[in-house]
C-alpha cells in the first residue's frame, strides 16, 4: 500500500528528495552539487501529484538544503550546476560563488558566536567589584551617518503590483545587490530564488529592477 502520510519537517522532505532525485540531491557526507537555477519550478512540476508534500514545504526544505554548509561549500566558480536528473548545465559564476562563500562565512561566524554565548552562560558568574568613579562631564559624540556602500540611484525600487514570475530582479542583501529571479508573488511578499540556488521571501521594497 502506498504511503500517503504527509511529511512534517524539512529533514523528512530532504530525505525524500535524495531518494527521488539522487543525482541532484546528495545524501550523507558526500560533496553536494550546485543546483540548476530555477530548480524549484522544475521540482514543483515533477511533484505536483505528490500528496505528502506541498509547494510551501518544498520551498522551505530547498532553502534549508541550499543554506547548509555542505551545499555552500559546493558552490564554486566554474563548477557545473545540475538539474533533477543530474544533467550538468551552466557553470557557477564568480559572483554566485563569492556570494555563497560570504553566506558560508557569516553562517559559521554566527554559529561560533552562539556557541561562545552558550558556554559563557554556563560559566559561574562572579559579582563585579565596585569601583568608585569620579563625576565627569559627559562628552557628546556626534554620530556621522553612514554612507551607502553602493550608489542605488541607478536602480528603480520594484513595484509589487508590477512584478512578474520569472522576472529578473536584484535583492538588497548586505552591501551589494544580489541577482535573483521571481518565482512566486504572494499577497504582501515576493518569493525569489537567488542565483546561488537559495530561495528567500522578501518584500517588494527590498527588490530593485
Amino acid at each position: 500500500m502506498e504511503n500517503t502520510e504527509k511529511f512534517t519537517n524539512n529533514k523528512q522532505i530532504i530525505a525524500f528528495l535524495t531518494e527521488q532525485f539522487p543525482a541532484c540531491f546528495i545524501a550523507g557526507a558526500e560533496p553536494a552539487k550546485p543546483l540548476k537555477i530555477g530548480v524549484f519550478q522544475e521540482l514543483a512540476t515533477r511533484l505536483e501529484n505528490e500528496t505528502r508534500v506541498s509547494k510551501t514545504q518544498l520551498r522551505g526544505a530547498l532553502r534549508q538544503y541550499t543554506m547548509s554548509w555542505r551545499y555552500l561549500h559546493s558552490v564554486k566558480a566554474g563548477v557545473k550546476r545540475v538539474d533533477l536528473d543530474g544533467v550538468e548545465g551552466d557553470e557557477v559564476s564568480q559572483e554566485h560563488a563569492e556570494h555563497a562563500q560570504l553566506t558560508l562565512k557569516e553562517s559559521k561566524e554566527k554559529a561560533f558566536a552562539n556557541k561562545k554565548k552558550t558556554e559563557a552562560s554556563k560559566a559561574p558568574v562572579r559579582a563585579p567589584k565596585k569601583v568608585a568613579v569620579p563625576n565627569r562631564k559627559k562628552t557628546v559624540v556626534k554620530k556621522t551617518p553612514l554612507q551607502p556602500e553602493v550608489d542605488l540611484s541607478q536602480y528603480k525600487e520594484a513595484n509589487h503590483s508590477e512584478l512578474k514570475v520569472s522576472q529578473a530582479v536584484k535583492v538588497l542583501l548586505g552591501k551589494t545587490p544580489v541577482s535573483a529571479t521571481v518565482v512566486e508573488i504572494l499577497k504582501e511578499e515576493v518569493q525569489v530564488q537567488l542565483d546561488s540556488g537559495m530561495v528567500v521571501k522578501v518584500q517588494a521594497k527590498h527588490l530593485i529592477v
